[in-house]
C-alpha cells in the first residue's frame, strides 16, 4: 500500500478564477474532503476549481468543478449556483453521487437497473449543470482543438466514463468494430444512446440501458459541421470529417465558443 493515499491525506487542491468570496476555497476543501471520505479505494488527488463569472446579468454566475483521481480513475463533478458557496454545497452532493456511481459500476458492470438510470437524470442535481453562453454567431470561434489516440473499449466502458466525467458525451473507438464511436446522453429521454461510423445492429443494446441511433452519421468538413451546430442548437455534433476520415466531435463550449475533438492520425 505504499505510496497510496487515504482521503483523510489528500491534499485538495483548489483553484479560484474570478472574484471569488473568501472563505469559499477552505469551504471547497471541506465539502470535497466529505465527500472522498466515503470512498474505499486510494484516493491518489483531488483538485476543485471555483469560478465567479464577471457578468452580473448571468443567471449562476458561480461554477464549481471537482477531479478526483481514484485508484488510477478519474471522476468528475460540474456544477452552477447564484453564489459560490450554494456551488459548493451542490458539487459535493453531485460528487458523491458520482463517486458512488462508478462504484456501483466497478463492483458490477453497467447494469444497474433502468430505474436507477433515470433517477440520476431527473435528480436536482442536473438542473444545476452549468449553461452554455450563447454568442452571436459572428463572434463564436473554435478555440480548443484536442487531438488524442481515442480509447479503444467497449460501449458499456465508454458509458461507465461518460458518467463518471459527468460529460455530455464521450469519444471511442468501438472495440468490437474497430469504428469511431461516441455514447451520449439522450435529452428527450434521458437514456443513453451510441452513434458510431460503423454498422450497428440492436443486438449491441444492452438490456435497455443504451440504445443505438439509426441517424447515419454525416461526412463533412469542419466547417459545415460547425454550420451544422449553429443551426440545429445541438450541444455537440458527430461527425466523419472529410479531411481525415475519422469520427470527430465539434461541442458548444460553456464560454459560448466552440471546441473540436479529434483523433490522432
Amino acid at each position: 500500500m505504499s505510496g497510496l493515499k487515504t482521503s483523510q491525506a489528500v491534499e485538495v487542491q483548489v483553484r479560484n478564477r474570478g472574484q471569488v468570496p473568501n472563505g469559499a476555497d477552505a469551504y471547497a476543501r471541506q465539502k470535497v474532503l466529505a465527500a472522498i471520505s466515503q470512498v474505499s479505494e486510494p484516493v491518489q488527488a483531488a483538485k476543485v476549481k471555483l469560478t465567479q463569472a464577471v457578468s452580473t446579468s448571468a443567471g449562476r454566475p458561480a461554477t464549481a468543478q471537482a477531479m478526483v483521481d481514484v485508484n488510477g480513475r478519474p471522476v468528475r463533478a460540474h456544477v452552477a449556483a447564484s453564489t459560490m458557496f450554494e456551488a459548493v454545497d451542490l458539487l459535493q452532493e453531485r460528487l458523491t453521487a458520482r463517486l458512488a456511481r462508478a462504484r456501483r459500476h466497478g463492483a458490477r458492470g453497467l447494469h444497474s437497473g433502468g430505474s436507477d438510470e433515470r433517477a440520476w437524470w431527473d435528480s436536482p442535481g442536473r438542473q444545476h449543470r452549468p449553461h452554455r453562453h450563447q454568442l452571436p454567431a459572428e463572434e463564436r470561434r473554435i478555440v480548443r482543438h484536442k487531438s488524442f489516440s481515442l480509447a479503444r473499449q467497449t460501449p458499456e466502458d465508454a458509458v461507465i466514463d461518460l458518467e463518471a466525467m459527468d460529460y455530455d458525451f464521450w469519444v471511442f473507438t468501438d472495440l468490437a468494430s474497430g469504428y469511431d464511436s461516441v455514447v451520449f446522453r439522450d435529452p428527450r429521454t434521458g437514456w443513453h444512446r451510441m452513434a458510431s461510423l460503423g454498422p450497428l445492429g440492436r443486438e449491441r443494446e444492452h438490456d435497455g440501458v443504451f440504445s443505438v441511433s439509426t441517424v447515419p452519421v454525416p461526412t463533412s468538413t469542419v466547417a459545415e459541421a460547425v454550420r451544422w451546430l449553429r443551426l440545429t442548437g445541438l450541444p455537440f455534433v458527430f461527425f466523419q470529417d472529410t479531411a481525415t476520415g475519422r469520427g470527430s466531435v465539434l461541442y458548444h463550449r460553456y464560454d459560448g465558443h466552440d471546441g473540436l475533438i479529434a483523433p490522432a492520425l
